[in-house]
């Protein structure tokens, strides 16, 4: 097919989701089904704290949507939908006829929460904010793509080479190679513009005096009890949002916010509904219409550390998988779940429906074990978050374990305290459970870049296992080079091979993929989509409303 020099989005099979982009005003389908006076305010209810309101830095289910609600980037996507279209852009980017070449236009009406202009050197700034090593972003590795990373990622230079300001509202960006994830990775909240003037002045502790563009601002933040924050009344979008004020309580036990749920005194489980508590709750003709399930592109998984023995041992990695017992941790999940055999989730481009996997077969674990000089076993710690079901299906693990010899000291800690562990390297295995793997954007790209290849495995990443192929690398980044939509079975194809030599080498053991499941109070409206969105994650926070009269 011929293309043009320069024209937008023809390249990229992106160009479909793009032709829903939103207009001048900034208004959106999704609003509420149900009146609404507008205004109000809601309570959320968390069991632990939130580590990080820096979009450079959080990376958590906790975190994800509230980062997303005072933060804005070049591209974001409808409410409740995958589909692609500007934001902190005016319009779509002009790309050149060879795919390298992005340039953007600004919207002319965006300031920050500190009443400052935003311009193209915030961009900038914001992007090699989050490359720049001393940042620790976990998704530095996602704009490998963008000229100049290897030099700013690796602190040899400050800047990005291939992002050029052109004028305080036209931005470029220059690529090493055609990627067709780029505009995804331009909404995701690691590309978030953030003010320089507010990053000098709170240093470190910005994560905890957050300045974006969003729709709320923040307010407060009582660490170990409550984060506010309110309307932004200067947001560019019209309508947006809809609550006056959101305070997020930390420290509550799931079991207590469900009751509170039910006296009126919480609006959101941010948890979900506590697994033993499910079923009976899901019956109760009270909650009609109050529990929200969704399809969540979702992988459940146990990490193994590569770089610590005896998992340095394939024959090891591979013994764990096969020991444990998947059908019995659906049970435990109330059959909320369905087993996983690959880190991909069924729904995800690129999933191979006849791979089989490991399955389970002790007689085989304990062979596996003995060809590794490990018949008699060996002794481990399994890393744990400590909100319910987790330490249970840990548990349970650790039986597994036991029988052929595995004795695993559980940690069961708050999740910040294991995502740190797995970030540093400290802990040989981790249930990633309440901090399982929930697509960025729905590619199968971003199962493998930030959690499983070389990139990641630094201080700070997701890549908990610390793996790398360099020669899986290489075909990654082989996939996302193919940006003809006439080659997407070709692209689809060379993933599902790389995560089929991914399980070979056995650096996880993928455990289950999970449905999304949220519950509500009736006090609150909007469509079900804005409460299981499939890219805030959890909840779209800027287009949910109270009733009139809640």
């Amino acid at each position: 097919m011929a293309f043009s020099k320069t024209r937008k989005l023809g390249l990229l099979a992106v160009a479909a989701l793009l032709l829903s982009a939103c207009s001048s005003g900034g208004s959106t389908s999704a609003a509420p089904s149900t009146t609404s006076k507008g205004g109000g305010a809601i309570t959320v209810a968390f069991q632990n704290d939130i580590g990080t309101l820096d979009p450079a830095i959080g990376y958590d289910w906790q975190n994800w949507s509230i980062i997303k609600s005072i933060f804005n980037g070049l591209m974001g996507y409808e409410p409740g939908t995958t589909n692609l279209v500007p934001d902190l852009a005016a319009a779509p980017p002009e790309i050149s006829a060879d795919g390298l070449t992005y340039t953007f236009k600004l919207r002319p009406d965006v300031k920050f929460h500190n009443g400052r202009v935003v311009t193209a050197d915030d961009i900038k700034y914001s992007i090699e904010r989050a490359v720049n090593p001393a940042t620790k972003s976990p998704g530095s590795s996602f704009f490998s793509m963008i000229q100049g990373f290897d030099t700013a990622s690796t602190g040899k230079t400050a800047m990005l080479s291939g992002i050029q300001v052109v004028d305080p509202t036209t931005i470029k960006f220059v690529l090493s190679h055609p990627d067709a994830t780029f505009l995804q990775v331009l909404a995701l909240n690691f590309a978030f513009v953030v003010p320089k003037e507010a990053v000098a002045k709170y240093g470190q502790d910005f994560g905890k005096n957050p300045v974006g563009t969003g729709a709320f601002k923040f307010t407060e933040w009582v660490s170990g009890q409550r984060l506010v924050i309110a309307k932004n009344p200067d947001y560019f979008k019209v309508g947006v949002p809809k609550l006056d004020k959101i305070t997020f309580e930390v420290g509550v036990d799931p079991t207590v916010a469900l009751a509170r749920l039910k006296s009126g005194q919480v609006d959101v489980l941010g948890d979900g509904i506590p697994g033993a508590n499910y079923v009976a709750e899901s019956a109760d003709p009270a909650n009609k219409g109050l529990i929200i399930e969704g399809s969540q592109l979702q992988t459940g998984y146990v990490t193994l550390n590569v770089k610590t023995k005896p998992f340095d041992n394939v024959k090891v990695r591979q013994a764990i998988n096969y020991a444990v017992n998947k059908a019995r941790i659906v049970q435990i999940m109330n059959g909320r779940v369905v087993a996983a055999n690959q880190p991909l989730p069924p729904g995800m481009p690129g999933y191979n429906k006849t791979f089989t996997g490991y399955g389970y077969d002790v007689a085989k674990a304990k062979s596996l074990m003995a060809q590794a000089g490990y018949a008699k076993g060996f002794k481990t710690e399994l890393w744990t978050s400590n909100t319910d079901p987790n330490p249970r299906i840990a548990q349970a693990i650790q039986q597994d374990l036991a029988v052929i010899g595995i004795t695993a000291d559980l940690k069961s800690l708050a999740q910040s305290a294991v995502i740190e562990a797995g970030g540093n390297g400290k802990a040989p295995m981790i249930w990633s459970g309440g901090m399982a793997w929930i697509a960025d954007f729905p590619d199968p790209s971003d199962f493998y870049g930030p959690i499983l290849s070389c990139g990641s495995t630094g201080t700070g990443g997701w890549n908990w296992a610390k793996y790398c192929n360099k020669a899986l690398n290489a075909d990654a980044t082989k996939a996302d080079s193919i940006t003809d939509p006439a080659k997407t079975a070709d692209r689809l194809a060379l993933w599902s091979s790389i995560y089929d030599r991914v399980m070979g080498d056995a650096p996880w053991v993928p455990i289950f993929n999970q449905k999304a499941i949220t519950m509500k109070s009736s006090r609150l409206i909007g469509a079900d989509s804005l409460f299981v969105d499939p890219v805030h994650i959890p909840i779209n926070y800027d287009y949910v409303a109270v009733k009139s009269g809640g």
